[in-house]
């Protein structure tokens, strides 16, 4: 086993998110968890639903971010992508950042937009030296705008290009190293991504540079099938946390000791309450792992 790191959300920069289990805010919830203020270590939103002035959205998450620490998740960076970052996107994130100062913000090693086309999607990269360059100059512009460390997520991928020289856990950890950035490891993309590739998740997590991981996402996986009649996993977000996902999540916390771990459900949202009792899964796993760690 590799030294047992703390939580690295100091790696992360400003104030960490307790290693707690939290979850993902949805409108549905809002006036229960107001009501009963649970036991959730954190909540977290998406950027891009609050990029505007006011409204409902706002009055509930300013209330919510006054009982519990927040976390604020980016889909719209396309921080892989092969043009300049949206100055102006930028421009409301940073103004979202400094509204409601959450303990941590994240974005995908993805694209999603080219030629002024935006496509509602994360789509891969190749892992080459060019496509790292890149990603490293979009990281740095982010963090220098929003004045603080970002958190990067592993994707979930469905295909690999033949002109990647380079591993994505190689990849990773050099953009970590370059930038000083933080790792958001999600424990679901990194079970997606090796089993529709054939390669083995348990040696994945080991590769990645774990001590700067800052927060930890899982998720549930629709299951199809490819043209060859294979197994195709898709991060759907739609489903309860897979029992192999919840074993990878174990091995990771072995390695990590207590991290804040986040419930994702995207789809298909179901009662508050079963979301909260697969938080109290996480919660008896992060419980576990520091009873472990030595004093």
């Amino acid at each position: 086993m590799t030294t047992i790191v703390p939580c690295a959300s100091s790696a992360a920069g400003v104030a960490a998110l307790p290693a707690r289990a939290g979850l993902g805010l949805k409108p549905a919830h809002v006036r229960q968890i107001l009501d009963t203020r649970p036991a959730v270590g954190f909540f977290e939103v998406h950027a891009e639903n609050y990029m505007v002035a006011g409204g409902p959205f706002h009055e509930h998450l300013a209330r919510i971010r006054a009982h519990y620490p927040l976390s604020i998740h980016g889909v719209g960076l396309s921080i892989g992508g092969e043009e300049p970052l949206d100055e102006a996107h930028l421009d409301r994130l940073a103004a979202l950042l400094g509204r409601y100062a959450p303990q941590a913000f994240s974005e995908h090693l993805a694209w999603s937009g080219h030629g002024g086309a935006f496509f509602n999607d994360l789509l891969p990269l190749p892992w080459t030296p060019q496509t790292l360059a890149r990603v490293c100059d979009h990281v740095d512009r982010v963090q220098e705008r929003l004045r603080r460390p970002m958190l990067l997520e592993n994707p979930a991928t469905y295909v690999e290009f033949a002109e990647s020289t380079l591993g994505e856990a190689e990849f990773i950890a050099e953009v970590v190293r370059r930038t000083g950035c933080g790792l958001l490891l999600d424990v679901n993309n990194a079970y997606v991504s090796c089993t529709n590739h054939g390669s083995d998740a348990r040696a994945y997590v080991q590769a990645l540079p774990l001590g700067a991981v800052g927060e930890i996402h899982l998720a549930g996986f629709a299951r199809q099938q490819d043209a060859a009649g294979a197994d195709l996993l898709i991060d759907s977000h739609g489903s309860p946390v897979d029992r192999a996902v919840w074993a990878l999540y174990a091995f990771a916390l072995e390695r990590l000791g207590p991290t804040p771990t986040l419930i994702e459900r995207d789809h298909d949202i179901p009662p508050f309450d079963t979301l909260l009792g697969e938080a109290r899964e996480a919660e008896r796993l992060l419980a576990a792992r520091d009873e472990a760690v030595p004093a």
